[in-house]
This record gives structure tokens, C-alpha cells and sequence, in this order.
């Protein structure tokens, strides 16, 4: 038995010296990794710097850079008959077409889209208790389509 002890640790030996060179030449892979990250990093921050510069020169609010705006008019709206005439679970959905007819009733359009900011605000205080009146910036493009915004500093 000592014959084989023998001959399995001269094998170990070298097994351990294989290991230890490994790393090494790990670390060497790493290092050269490492040079050529800086490369690719600055490549990608031109272009993330080409990709955001025509963004800057835009400073158009979301949505309305597609729109030639034709008309573009402020109303404060009373909603205060929902609140007499629709039963208490009903009341946002009934304020929400309201805010919608009469936009269309005023701009003389039949295609009316509330922006989600106004949706959000007639909902703020869940379906029972819409405002009471509510001012909005209605927008018409070209081709007579009208979008409901919130009034700017309302």
C-alpha cells in the first residue's frame, strides 16, 4: 500500500501546479477583457449621446409632436348635474362622456379622446365623488380630431 500512496501523491502534486496556472491565466483573459470594455463603453455612450440629441432639440410634451394644431381652447367644465342627476356607483363614468360631449358640442367634432391626465383626475376620488367642474385644454388637429388635456397650471 505505501507503493500506491506514493505514486498518488506525485500525482496530486502536479494536478495542484496545473490549478495554480489556471488563475493566472484567467487573470490574464480578465485583464484583456478589461481593455477592450473601455472601447465598447465609449462606442455605446456616442451613440447614447447621438440618440439623445435630437431628443434635446424636441421639447414638445409627449403626444402632441404629431399634432398640427389647428384650434386649441380652454373651458372649465361643470359637472355638477352628474352629481344631481347619476346614482352614486356611476358618477365617474357618467363625468368622463360628459367631459367628452361637450368638448364636441364646443370644438364641433365628433371624434374626442380624453388624455389619460384627465381620466386619472376625474377617477382621483374613486367612481362616487367626481370634481365638481373640471378645467381642460382641448387641442384640434388638422383633421378634426380633438384631445382633452389638463389646462396648464390648473
Amino acid at each position: 500500500m505505501s507503493d500506491t500512496e506514493s505514486k498518488e501523491e506525485p500525482v496530486a502534486e502536479p494536478a495542484e501546479e496545473e490549478v495554480k496556472e489556471a488563475p493566472a491565466e484567467e487573470v490574464e483573459a480578465e485583464e484583456a477583457e478589461e481593455v477592450t470594455e473601455p472601447e465598447t463603453e465609449t462606442v455605446e455612450a456616442e451613440t447614447a449621446e447621438a440618440a439623445e440629441a435630437p431628443a434635446a432639440e424636441e421639447e414638445a410634451p409627449e403626444g402632441e409632436e404629431e399634432i398640427e394644431v389647428v384650434e386649441e381652447k380652454v373651458y372649465t367644465i361643470p359637472l355638477r348635474h352628474v352629481w344631481v342627476v347619476t346614482p352614486r356607483g356611476k358618477r365617474a363614468p357618467r363625468a368622463v362622456r360628459d367631459v367628452r360631449n361637450y368638448v364636441a358640442r364646443h370644438m364641433k367634432s365628433d371624434e374626442v379622446a380624453v388624455s389619460n391626465e384627465i381620466n386619472s383626475e376625474i377617477w382621483s376620488r374613486s367612481i362616487n365623488k367626481p370634481p365638481r367642474r373640471i378645467t381642460v385644454r382641448a387641442v384640434k388637429d388638422k383633421e378634426g380630431k380633438v384631445i382633452v388635456y389638463p389646462a396648464k397650471g390648473a
